[in-house]
């Protein structure tokens, strides 16, 4: 099929789309979401397909407002109202109970909980109201690999897969939202992103587990991205873990028979003797904009040069940096570069 390209001024076209029952991706702060209607079975599951991505992997379904959520989950928690007015619209992504058989299990992996999320995305939220539903959006990108957080990068993957794409420019945040889950005895982030765990913590005023990232094999994860492989580019990517390290690993570099990406800060750019077999990709100044680079740095040494080494800087793992090291961690495979 075609797929066709939406500017902002397009919204109504693109949400004549989703009421049809055809896929659109769609622009958040954090990376592109596959947008279908929530309520559609038959467009869930060619969410599923078009993504490659497996049946039991569970999808986050995005809301225009409070109150639809309130159409399918048990009622609300006090904790969950205060963390929707502090952090919605915005990259919190919250677990709710569900009411009986309120939504498809396509959507929720086979169980009664939900992930909802109100994006901070003004096009994606007028999609969404135009489009009278709510819609699910797991990463506009093919299953496993480097998320989206252009357009561009979502044509690469699903062109000729999906009906259109809504194009508001690069995302803000670059990468997935904090995922909380509200559904048991004690909140639980799920997949840490730009609100931390100090943050959540300080509005509902109790403690909040950080360590439930990952299930076994036989169980059905309640997020994305605890189970299967995620982020993924074709080239082996290795973690440089201290500053420290670099002139070594750059040292090992330059001994490779064929050349090798270089994910870093303009810092160790600048510091550093870059070899000649290198292929430098800045991850900027800081920790906001390396997480707004890194899934475009493993996209742009994935999709236009023929490497097959990269090494990419690490940050301390700690709030924004907590996320950012989640995801270089499942990119590379939990691979760390060592002499």
């Amino acid at each position: 099929m075609e797929t066709k390209i939406f500017k902002p001024t397009d919204v109504a076209q693109a949400a004549q789309l989703i009421q049809a029952g055809q896929l659109v991706a769609f622009p958040t702060e954090t990376v592109y979401g596959l947008g279908a209607d929530a309520t559609n079975v038959t467009a869930v599951k060619q969410v599923y397909q078009a993504k490659g991505r497996p049946s039991d992997n569970p999808l986050i379904v995005h809301v225009a407002d409070v109150a639809t959520v309130e159409r399918f989950t048990q009622p609300l928690s006090l904790a969950a109202k205060k963390l929707i007015k502090a952090f919605w619209p915005g990259p919190l992504t919250m677990i709710f109970k569900l009411k009986p058989a309120a939504l498809a299990p396509e959507v929720t992996g086979g169980l009664m909980t939900a992930a909802f999320r109100n994006p901070n995305n003004a096009a994606t939220l007028a999609l969404i109201r135009t489009a009278q539903t709510p819609i699910v959006g797991p990463s506009a990108n093919t299953s496993g690999k480097p998320s989206p957080t252009t357009a561009q990068h979502v044509y690469h993957d699903l062109a000729g897969k999906i009906a259109g794409i809504l194009d508001d420019g690069a995302t803000k945040v670059g990468v997935e939202s904090t995922v909380l889950d509200l559904s048991g005895t004690q909140p639980a982030i799920l997949r840490p992103g730009a609100v931390t765990a100090a943050e959540i913590e300080a509005i509902i005023g109790s403690p909040v587990l950080t360590e439930q990232q990952h299930v076994g094999v036989t169980e059905v994860p309640k997020a994305p991205g605890m189970k299967y492989k995620h982020y993924a580019p074709d080239a082996q990517v290795y973690i440089v873990d201290q500053v420290t390290d670099w002139p070594q690993a750059l040292t090992w570099a330059q001994r490779q028979s064929s050349s090798v990406g270089v994910m870093a800060t303009n810092v160790i750019l600048t510091n550093n003797q870059i070899p000649a077999n290198c292929e430098q990709f800045s991850l900027g100044n800081d920790i906001q904009s390396a997480s707004r680079e890194l899934f475009a740095g493993l996209r742009h040494f994935d999709t236009e040069t023929d490497i097959k080494i990269i090494l990419c800087q690490a940050f301390e793992n700690k709030g924004l940096g907590a996320a950012y090291m989640n995801r270089l961690n499942k990119s590379a495979g939990q691979t760390h570069f060592s002499v």
